[in-house]
């Protein structure tokens, strides 16, 4: 028996085994087949996504190749599968998403400034906005006669600074301190470098009194600009801000408290023009339309009122897109507007998820950098979340139109609206997490009140006073508008105040907010029972996200700017006369909502006009933190004794070879290369906003006379006492 031959034979079982597995997959995709166009815009952003990932330009061919090899494991598939032409799609796809991202960078992309330099400068002005809660005008301009500077510089000039003439195409010369744009401060910042690499920015600066009018300009305030200065004169006070934002899409007028309150309470969305706003005009335009081509019978019985209202919206949406900038969250509403319009015109359903991926397409086609930013990402889960939902049987079975009274009637609209909001707001947490370290928890209930609130009263009435005041009598208008965005900000500020308004977390991995987002298309795009299987991706991420330990030090990338835990759970920093950016960016990449301390004011510390030496308790065992606040010489052999006695050092400033620490020195030699630090003491780890490596365009290169982490480690922490 125990030579007994075997009845079947191995190869042939796992090959009947693959081909079983092959036809139940075929028979799903059979199933899904009119998802599958879906994963698309999929397949091109897992390629321009790999790009930003990936450090440098061996990885990048790596990624393109790889895909090419999928496409050839797919041609080896039976021709005529749809597993088979999905393969090869995705892989041809996700190669060109690469390609196409890489190739606009090296084109259009321009490289940063290569340090700071203090310059007069003489440029011609590109473009001139307005920022008054900030007191600056930003202008852009081209210098000219200094071929050394980047081809656009961003120059902020004082508002009481501004001299006459000023505008788009006037010839300027002022002094300047360039600074290259900036990366993010700390690990999980906002990397202002990388948009404005992308926005042809080479350097940035604050220029100095006087600003000298060489040339005025040659081009008198765009359209843009002079609805934004009637608007300024026609409001007054903080819903000013509000209503050039709903008009214009500037929120440069809306002061910091509004726009914290309209952030924590779920409301943000309502300033960026988006498809609200857009759908909002269309739908009006339409109305209007086929109301005054109505009234002429000749025209109501010959003419294709629809298509023609359809035109007309059409041209409204594009004009109203060209005139708030063009925005990618506005771009993206313009294009699914024509999308459904055309469909209208053709008389098919438009509102699909095939439309708003045909509108992503477009954005990535053409903007594929917009891929990583948070507008892009937030608009496009929200679109997603909300036609998802729309096309599940049973919302529809709910939602349908019946025999009912009109209380019931409100009931069921104010659910559904309230339903919508939870979905959104579901499918927007991880994406508010990874991007601004807090995503709200009552924007679903604010939202059921400011949605109907914008849509149905603030922005007719705007734009019934702005028709109104070609005859000079749209006042009353004016303060009827006032009077419904007083309210939008009291119930921003009402939800914003409560202390469930959001909910924090520290810097997140990009690896796996990657694979968040991947098991979240997964689960809304499919329709069968296996969509769920997206959860395996998303819950994992998200428990990790919750359980995840804030990091207890963090280090700008200057080194002159460090917080630190405190022993009740606080935030302490350095230099308690920092700026609210500074603030707000320690704060939110450690996860923390509230105060800073000061680091000298702990009892913990103890601190003179040079340096803070701090002791923090971690991972069961004392840490030594020592800190240089000035740039003032220090007596040797105390620096040295202090340096010595150290676990950590931390200074912006070099500091010299025999300034030794335990275990590790961060000083400006070390953040040169790794930007802004997080050090976690309990795990003993740190995370860099730099990666070793990283080639991208916007990454100055490092000096090359050290290895770039050599002093990372001087010891283990084990061995420390």
């Amino acid at each position: 028996m125990a030579f007994r031959p075997r009845q079947t034979y191995v190869p042939a079982g796992v090959k009947t085994l693959v081909r079983d597995i092959a036809a139940r997959v075929e028979k799903w995709l059979e199933i899904e087949r009119e998802q599958a166009a879906l994963w698309v815009p999929v397949a091109l952003g897992v390629g321009i996504a790999a790009w930003f990932m990936l450090p440098d330009r061996n990885a990048w061919l790596g990624f393109a190749c790889g895909s090419l090899a999928l496409v050839f494991c797919g041609v080896m598939l039976p021709a005529g599968m749809r597993l088979r032409h999905m393969i090869v799609a995705g892989g041809l796809l996700a190669c060109m998403g690469c390609l196409l991202v890489w190739g606009k960078a090296m084109l259009v992309g321009e490289p940063p400034l290569a340090r700071a330099i203090f310059s007069q400068v003489s440029g011609e002005v590109r473009s001139v906005s307005e920022i008054p809660a900030q007191g600056i005008v930003r202008v852009l301009l081209r210098p000219v006669g200094d071929p050394a500077l980047p081809s656009t510089i961003r120059v902020n000039i004082a508002t009481a600074d501004v001299p006459k003439g000023l505008g788009k195409g006037a010839l300027i010369r002022f002094r300047v301190r360039l600074m290259p744009p900036a990366p993010a401060n700390v690990p999980g910042g906002y990397d202002f470098a990388r948009r404005a690499y992308f926005l042809g920015i080479g350097a940035t600066g604050k220029a100095l009194k006087p600003v000298v009018v060489l040339r005025a300009a040659t081009v008198g305030p765009s359209l843009r600009a002079r609805l934004l200065a009637h608007i300024r004169e026609r409001i007054d006070g903080p819903p000013a801000g509000i209503a050039m934002a709903l008009a214009t899409g500037d929120q440069g007028s809306i002061s910091q408290a509004d726009a914290n309150a309209m952030r924590r309470s779920g409301l943000a969305h309502l300033l960026s023009i988006s498809g609200l706003h857009v759908t909002a005009l269309i739908g009006a335009v339409i109305f209007l339309l086929l109301r005054v081509m109505a009234i002429s019978r000749q025209a109501t019985l010959g003419l294709p009122l629809m298509m023609i209202a359809a035109a007309g919206g059409a041209l409204a949406g594009i004009g109203y897109t060209l005139l708030t900038g063009a925005e990618v969250p506005t771009v993206r509403s313009c294009v699914a507007a024509l999308l459904v319009l055309a469909g209208l015109a053709l008389g098919r359903d438009a509102i699909t998820l095939r439309l708003v991926a045909a509108g992503a397409l477009v954005v990535l086609a053409l903007w594929p950098d917009a891929l990583v930013g948070p507008s892009f990402q937030m608009s496009f889960a929200a679109v997603i979340a909300i036609v998802a939902l729309g096309e599940h049987p049973r919302y529809r079975a709910f939602v349908a139109a019946r025999d009912e009274s009109v209380s019931r009637r409100i009931g069921r609209a104010l659910l559904a609206l309230l339903a919508t909001g939870f979905a959104v707001e579901l499918v927007l947490a991880p994406i508010a997490l990874f991007h601004f370290h807090k995503a709200g928890l009552l924007g679903a209930f604010a939202n059921l009140i400011a949605i109907p609130l914008t849509t149905f009263v603030v922005m007719p009435l705007e734009a019934l006073a702005l028709l109104l005041d070609i005859a000079g009598l749209g006042a009353p208008v004016w303060w009827l508008t006032g009077q419904a965005l007083r309210l939008l900000l009291f119930i921003a500020h009402s939800v914003a105040a409560s202390p469930m308004a959001v909910m924090l977390a520290p810097a997140t991995s990009p690896w796996l907010y990657g694979i968040m987002v991947m098991g979240g298309l997964w689960v809304l795009l499919w329709r069968t029972s296996l969509r769920w299987l997206g959860l395996l991706a998303i819950l994992p991420g998200l428990i990790a996200i919750f359980t995840a330990s804030p990091p207890d030090i963090l280090v700008t990338g200057d080194g002159g700017h460090v917080a630190v835990r405190t022993a009740g759970g606080g935030m302490a920093i350095l230099r308690d006369r920092a700026g609210d950016y500074v603030r707000d960016s320690l704060s939110e990449s450690a996860g923390f909502d509230g105060a800073l301390a000061a680091i000298a004011a702990l009892p913990e510390a103890r601190c003179s006009a040079d340096m803070c030496a701090l002791r923090m308790v971690a991972g069961g065992r004392p840490w030594r933190i020592l800190v240089t606040r000035s740039d003032m010489l220090v007596d040797r052999a105390a620096m040295e004794r202090d340096c010595a006695a150290a676990d950590i050092v931390l200074s912006n400033r070099r500091l010299p070879n025999w300034c030794r620490a335990r275990w590790l020195k961060a000083d400006r030699a070390l953040l040169r290369r790794t930007g802004g630090i997080a050090i976690n003491l309990e795990s003993a780890t740190i995370q860099t906003v730099r990666s070793p490596g990283d080639a991208h365009p916007w990454v100055p290169v490092p000096p090359r006379s050290r290895p770039p982490y050599q002093l990372y480690r001087r010891s283990s922490p084990a061995s420390l006492p």
